[in-house]
């Protein structure tokens, strides 16, 4: 059962009272501080406008594709259908929306049992350590009529972000609803996904469902005092299918796990980055995998960014592809459904839902 709220950070802040200590990490005799320099990630950007083309630069396209995604779980995209002035744009309005008076902040402020809403993540334990960070949580349906001859059309079900309509013009739900509208390439995507793997292109599309969501989580991590012990967000691997993130322009943070060791993510201009959710991972039977990452703060620099939560409608039956059960790679994941229900709760436990899952 969900403790009652924190304040947020930018409140701890304002109080003027110095750090909390629910908020420092106690170190293991073996762990470096959080802030200590890391290596950077080798991961390719690919072209999604070139990704199902029957070329031989599609061809190349997918081998990148499959390449980061069975290393890393990580790609970047370029050439997605979103502007630099629209992106830049959704950056400005997080911003704006950080830098409203607390009291009309918590008008949209998260209610105890939901996820939705502005605030800090749901507190379990007494002894839970809390994330550097004030987030923006909405989540859209996307009632999804699949053609597979024209492509999908998406229809926008405003649930809670019916609030934020009448904010900034409009801008936040135009923002989702330009997601919805200008990166149809997150098919694109899905498709590109089963053809690196030698699977019929709708396999993995099939299984994610008519009745999909979007969660969208709009992050503000502020300038932190203690960068070697306050993590911005703590280890975890996403419960999506895969997510899409808009990382802040100039501010590193976003870390990645691969072989015990942790990589950042670059920055490059103009790129969207996307990691396999849990979800993927056992539709491709663990070819993908769900990457494990956090974000580290930083002593004098805020930082932004964007991650939309891409998930299967909650009905949907979630298992390995058959064709990648074979007798040298024999099924590892249990069929579930309503997996996102067991993230939060293990999110904060600081273990992987996919646990559960594993046969």
């Amino acid at each position: 059962m969900e403790k009652p709220k924190f304040k947020t950070v930018q409140e701890v802040i304002a109080s003027g009272e110095g750090l909390p200590e629910r908020y420092l990490h106690t170190p293991t005799t073996e762990s470096q501080p959080l802030d200590a320099p890391v290596p950077e990630m080798d991961i390719p950007a690919i072209d999604l406008i070139l990704l199902l083309s029957p070329s031989e630069y599609g061809r190349q396209e997918l081998s990148k594709l499959h390449s980061a995604l069975s290393t890393w779980g990580v790609v970047q995209v370029m050439n997605h259908g979103m502007t630099e002035a629209f992106l830049e744009n959704i950056y400005e309005l997080t911003k704006q929306f950080f830098a409203l008076p607390t009291e009309e902040k918590q008008k949209y402020a998260r209610e105890i049992g939901s996820i939705q809403g502005y605030g800090n993540d749901m507190i379990l334990s007494d002894d839970q350590v809390l994330d550097w960070i004030d987030r923006l949580y909405l989540t859209t349906t996307l009632k999804i009529n699949v053609n597979f001859t024209s492509g999908l059309r998406f229809q926008l079900v405003s649930g809670k972000s019916s609030y934020f309509y009448s904010m900034f013009k409009k801008s936040l739900g135009l923002y989702i609803r330009g997601f919805i509208e200008e990166f149809l390439e997150h098919c694109f995507v899905l498709k590109g996904m089963a053809r690196s793997l030698e699977l019929d292109e709708n396999c993995f599309l099939d299984m994610y469902g008519e009745n999909a969501m979007m969660d969208t989580r709009f992050n503000l991590y502020p300038p932190c005092p203690r960068p070697d012990k306050v993590i911005g967000v703590k280890p975890h691997a996403d419960g999506s299918a895969f997510t899409l993130l808009l990382p802040d322009k100039d501010v590193e943070g976003l870390q990645f796990l691969k072989d015990g060791k942790w990589y950042k993510a670059p920055i490059v201009p103009d790129t969207i980055l996307i990691n396999v959710g849990d979800q993927i991972e056992i539709m491709s039977n663990g070819i993908y995998k769900s990457p494990v990452h956090r974000v580290v703060t930083n002593r004098e620099k805020e930082r932004i960014s964007v991650a939309t939560f891409c998930v299967p409608g909650a009905d949907q039956e979630i298992q390995p592809v058959d064709a990648l059960v074979t007798k040298t790679r024999p099924r590892l994941y249990k069929t579930v459904k309503k997996y996102v229900e067991l993230y939060f709760e293990y999110y904060q436990q600081g273990r992987r839902p996919i646990e559960a899952a594993l046969i």
